[in-house]
């Protein structure tokens, strides 16, 4: 017999190779600590949603580590017979297919569908078969489903120190925007069957849901054969154009190195230097008229922030981006000694009025300011000065005379092929010095990347004294590094213009 639950049907939809590898080779999945977040995020939400409706019940049980579902599937059935208000998580199973209902909601005749997304969209297609599956499988249970609806998260929601939750989510009714996908779900499960019950893998071709909205986690194994670079390490080309390439054939740089249709110097360039073994390409001039845009003292800058779905600081919005710690490499005249200031700021506190105090402490007016992909300081810099108008004119005096460490790399002027498709500082800096182990980030312990980083400061609170020291120490050491690495760039970007 099929066994389908809504996520692994969800997953047939999206992608039927995408199911066949979850039950066949988990072990090819590959989820980074964005997509663990994102996991944690939805989580969150979706705990949160429960008390939308006032009092529940949920019916969650585990055995040890893993849900219970005979105990689920039990427990919903005596909440049903007590004609219980609002269930979460009522289980489900119909022939093999199962389902928890986020919540269910009592209504004269029936029950309300009510499926928690952690988006601040309503409009995915696959949110749609998600909920048309689980009515199927409640109707075939006897349960009439009287309306469904779609809970995701309201982008505009601006939180005053009291979290309401009626204006925090948006709740749309999606009872017939389902109907098309209702008419699909038997043929989809045959076809399921059929492909699941076989152990040969389906053949099926990169297509645009590999990529849409995050690449997908078998996108690795799925890759495994192309050659590497692919068209899909082009630089900034299209994913729906990289997939067009790859249709016709035009997979390796050898097969697109005549292509009339890559156009893009950057492109090209890339091709060019990666078949021919082509030393770096270096436009001194070029390098010459960024550098001339440069004064001492010079600071290096970079933030590290979280990005919290439910608002805990007033005036922030869902998946507001707020700066809790920055790290900051100076010096003061050609030549000079190379000094570092950092602050990372307390935990379970609003961080932003401690760190728009220090950058106001540590960054003199009208100094040159440097940052790697500026806009994101730049964004960052305005906001504080927005939220702290007592501040504003020294926070945007600083964000004024930001300079962009990405120009040079951005605008051609100095390519490496190891740099590969990207002008990230991740992928210039072991481009620029391969074999530095101060400069590499696994060499670092705890927190290797941005999104440790996030996962990380939340959590600082929960610590004790001991591991919070430990913690605290991780996330300064990588902000450290950052711009570590932004001045390390700029000193290459100087020798080259020589």
């Amino acid at each position: 017999m099929l066994y389908l639950s809504k996520s692994k049907y969800c997953g047939l939809w999206q992608c039927p190779k995408i199911a066949w590898l979850q039950k066949y080779k988990p072990e090819v999945c590959t989820q980074d600590s964005a997509a663990l977040s994102r996991m944690e995020t939805g989580n969150e939400v979706g705990d949160l949603a429960m008390s939308l409706f006032g009092d529940y019940i949920e019916v969650t049980a585990y055995d040890g580590d893993t849900l219970d579902l005979p105990a689920m599937l039990r427990r919903t059935v005596e909440e049903l017979e007590k004609n219980t208000p609002v269930i979460c998580e009522a289980s489900f199973e119909y022939n093999g297919l199962y389902c928890a209902v986020d919540i269910l909601k009592a209504e004269d005749g029936g029950y309300a569908l009510y499926e928690v997304k952690s988006s601040t969209h309503d409009d995915k297609d696959v949110y749609l078969a998600d909920i048309a599956y689980q009515c199927y499988v409640l109707s075939h249970c006897g349960v009439t489903v009287t309306h469904a609806y779609l809970i995701t998260v309201n982008s505009d929601y601006v939180f005053d120190g009291t979290l309401d939750l009626a204006c925090f989510f948006r709740i749309t009714e999606v009872s017939d925007r389902i109907e098309a996908e209702a008419v699909n779900i038997e043929d989809t499960i045959r076809k399921a069957e059929a492909l699941l019950t076989s152990d040969e893998e389906p053949s099926i071709s990169l297509h645009e849901g590999c990529n849409a909205p995050y690449p997908c986690s078998f996108w690795s194994y799925c890759t495994r054969e192309l050659p590497s670079p692919s068209v899909f390490d082009l630089y900034r080309l299209p994913f729906s154009k990289k997939l067009n390439f790859y249709r016709k054939g035009q997979v390796s740089f050898e097969q697109l190195a005549g292509e009339k249709t890559v156009k893009n110097d950057k492109q090209l360039r890339q091709i060019q230097h990666h078949l021919q073994e082509l030393p770096p390409h270096i436009d001194k001039e070029g390098l010459r008229r960024f550098l001339s845009t440069l004064s001492f003292p010079l600071y290096f800058l970079d933030f590290e922030t979280v990005q919290p779905v439910i608002p805990r600081y007033i005036g922030t919005k869902p998946f507001a981006q707020i700066p809790f710690q920055y790290s900051l490499h100076y010096i003061e005249e050609a030549g000079g000694e190379l000094k570092h200031k950092e602050f990372l700021a307390e935990a379970d506190t609003d961080p932003r009025r401690a760190v728009a105090e220090r950058l106001c402490e540590d960054i003199p007016k009208d100094v040159c300011v440097t940052a790697y992909n500026k806009a994101f300081e730049c964004t960052r810099l305005k906001e504080l000065a927005a939220q702290f108008p007592d501040l504003a004119e020294h926070l945007l005096n600083i964000e004024q005379n930001i300079r962009d460490l990405l120009t040079p790399f951005q605008n051609g002027c100095y390519y490496n092929r190891a740099m590969g498709g990207s002008f990230s500082i991740k992928s210039v800096l072991p481009a620029l010095f391969p074999d530095d182990p101060s400069l590499d980030y696994h060499n670092l312990t705890g927190v290797h990347n941005g999104s440790e980083a996030m996962a990380l400061f939340p959590r600082l609170g929960s610590l004790s004294e001991s591991e919070q020291a430990v913690a605290r120490d991780q996330l300064l050491r990588y902000c450290e590094l950052d711009t570590f690495a932004m001045v390390k760039v700029w000193d290459a970007v100087c020798r080259a213009a020589e």
